[in-house]
């Protein structure tokens, strides 16, 4: 171990210095790495699932991380949320062609998985094999068109077999239907367009959805004449209730549209997701060319800023 706690690596002759946590090699011959107290030897072929878990397990010994043993379900819940959507993100990059991205956050997303379960072992609650036991038992349970003799030959039975399954299964666990609702698996803490997509999802799930998207199209029409007459009332009385009314409206408007886009396959969070990076890097290049120009904001008109906005677009197409 070298001075200040930074382990080496032994290569045969000479030594070199490794930062925790950031070994990668490719060398043929195994290597012995000398972490003090955790001695260990790195091959050449990659971490499996059964590494990761030993890892965690470590990082929260008596011996491991101070700060990975403090962590509790709590201080872990805005790590995972956010991990999930680095994720999210990052599947925008893998579709135009850039995969390492989503490799590497997927990778964070289940250390953040592993971290929860190794919590709740030493709490006595569950372990990683429950947490991976009870989804490969439920997957197989919800598939019996594949592992059992049902029968389903397109996705909207095999979405409606989906849902009767759910039903049992609350049956089975003592819930009955009026105790919950089929909207009750759709959390409400989830962004409001994501909460939007799927609550209309699981209510098309069992024949509560339009037809054809014209039909929502006529909706979102409907939606935005009432829009319109909320935002005159409110301009001519401008009290509270008649606010409150035009954000109603609003969002009324915003359903609507999440509900084109489930129609048309598209994630409508991340639609917008991709609507912010596009605004993000036109404005940019506003910005940069004023910048360029010696110019700032209060001396350029908006025509100015149009002719500019619209040089961002010539660019990208």
């Amino acid at each position: 171990m070298k001075a200040g706690g930074i382990p080496e690596l032994s290569l045969g002759p000479g030594r070199y210095p490794v930062a925790p946590g950031s070994v990668f090699v490719s060398l043929v011959d195994v290597l012995t790495l000398d972490f003090g107290l955790w001695d260990f030897r790195l091959l050449t072929m990659p971490a499996t699932f059964e590494d990761l878990i030993t890892l965690m397990e470590k990082l929260r010994s008596p011996d491991g991380c101070p700060w990975d043993r403090e962590q509790t379900y709590a201080t872990l819940a805005p790590m995972l949320l956010e991990e999930a959507y680095e994720a999210f993100e990052a599947v925008e990059e893998a579709r135009e062609g850039r995969p390492a991205e989503l490799c590497d956050e997927l990778g964070d997303l289940l250390f953040q998985i592993v971290f929860y379960a190794q919590v709740a072992q030493e709490r006595g609650e569950f372990s990683i094999n429950d947490v991976t036991n009870a989804i490969h038992t439920k997957m197989v349970r919800r598939h019996p068109h594949v592992f059992a003799d049902t029968e389903a030959n397109d996705s909207a039975t095999v979405l409606r077999n989906w849902e009767v399954m759910k039903a049992e299964e609350r049956r089975a666990s003592g819930k009955s239907e009026r105790e919950g609702s089929l909207l009750d698996g759709v959390s409400s803490k989830a962004p409001a367009l994501m909460e939007a997509h799927q609550l209309s999802t699981k209510a098309a799930r069992v024949g509560f959805d339009w037809k054809h998207v014209e039909d929502i199209f006529a909706k979102l029409a409907e939606e935005m004449d009432e829009l319109r007459a909320a935002i005159a009332t409110h301009s001519n009385e401008n009290s509270e209730g008649n606010h409150n009314r035009v954000r109603e409206e609003i969002g009324d408007l915003l359903f609507a549209a999440t509900n084109i886009a489930r129609h048309l396959n598209v994630e409508p969070e991340a639609a917008l997701k991709l609507t912010n990076r596009k605004f993000r890097r036109r404005f940019g290049y506003v910005e940069q060319t004023l910048r360029q120009r010696e110019r700032k904001f209060d001396s350029v008109t908006l025509a100015e800023m149009e002719a500019l906005w619209q040089e961002a677009k010539s660019r990208e197409s």
